[in-house]
This record gives structure tokens, C-alpha cells and sequence, in this order.
């Protein structure tokens, strides 16, 4: 089963994604080096096993089995600080450290569950991204609307001195 090899192998596959990561995203921070590689690759696993034990090894993926815990790690990754393009990547990364491994090991995978890997990370990343691309344009927003409020105190003067005191 992919979801035990995953968890069977967390440590090594942690390590491979964070070197991945580290080498190209020369600006990695530690905790995203620390927090972010776990976060993704306990979403797999969670997302797989909730696949092999509702639908069976050969089941189709559901975009509900990955929706909510992918939508959280788009927002996880914008906390730490990612870009879109990192969260996208990152991804990427944990395929490939997962593919490399499997073919290291001779893991014996069937299509069928490289085919529901490849499903999961497809609407993991579709839900990450959108998550990661609202979560951002709301802050963006508020930060836009504080930065416009701001200026426009300086507009508004008091009604003391636009008004003028009578005694």
C-alpha cells in the first residue's frame, strides 16, 4: 500500500523534499524547511488512507477526500510565508522524492495507486493554490483598506477645526 510506504519512509522522504526545496528556494526560512515538507506529507498519507479504506486500493480519488486538507495547507503555507509558485513546487517535490525512493526500494506499487497519487496531488494542489490565492488577496485587501483609511485620516480634519468652537 502507497500510504504505509509513506509512512513507513516519512523520515527519509521529509529529508529528500527539504533538500529539494532548500535548493531551490534559496530563501527557505528554517521553519518552512521545518513545517511545511510534514504538513504536505501528512496530508498524502491522510488523503490515501481515507481513499484505501473508503474505496478500496483501485477507488477513484474524491475531490472531497483532499479538498479540506489541502484548502488548509494552502493557508499553512502562506502563514510560513511561501509564494504560490513555492506551494506549487513543493508539490512537485514530494512527487518526485516519493517516485525516487519507490524506484530505489523497488517498492512494489501498482499503476492504479501512482495513478491515485498523481489524482491526489492534481486536487491537492488545485485547492492548496486557490486556498493559498484567497487567504492572500483577503490579507492583501485588508492591508489595502488599513493603508486607505490611514491616508484618509489625514483628510478628514476634526470637527473642531472645520466646524470652529463657538464659546
Amino acid at each position: 500500500m502507497l500510504h504505509e510506504f509513506l509512512t513507513n519512509h516519512r523520515v527519509e522522504l521529509i529529508a529528500r523534499c527539504r533538500a529539494k526545496v532548500a535548493k531551490r528556494a534559496h530563501c527557505a526560512t528554517a521553519e518552512q524547511l521545518q513545517n511545511g515538507v510534514p504538513m504536505l506529507l501528512e496530508q498524502l498519507v491522510h488523503t490515501l488512507r481515507s481513499e484505501q479504506e473508503r474505496c478500496g486500493a483501485d477507488g477513484p480519488v474524491s475531490q472531497c477526500a483532499v479538498s479540506e486538507s489541502a484548502t488548509l495547507h494552502g493557508q499553512d503555507m502562506l502563514e510560513l510565508g511561501f509564494t504560490v509558485d513555492e506551494v506549487v513546487h513543493n508539490y512537485g517535490d514530494l512527487c518526485q522524492a516519493i517516485t525516487d525512493l519507490a524506484v530505489e526500494l523497488d517498492a512494489p506499487f501498482s499503476v492504479d495507486e501512482f495513478r491515485t497519487l498523481n489524482r491526489c496531488l492534481d486536487y491537492a494542489i488545485a485547492y492548496a493554490v486557490t486556498a493559498f490565492s484567497i487567504r492572500h488577496d483577503f490579507i492583501e485587501s485588508d492591508r489595502h483598506h488599513a493603508e486607505e483609511n490611514k491616508r484618509m485620516g489625514f483628510f478628514v480634519p476634526s470637527y473642531a477645526t472645520c466646524w470652529g468652537r463657538r464659546s
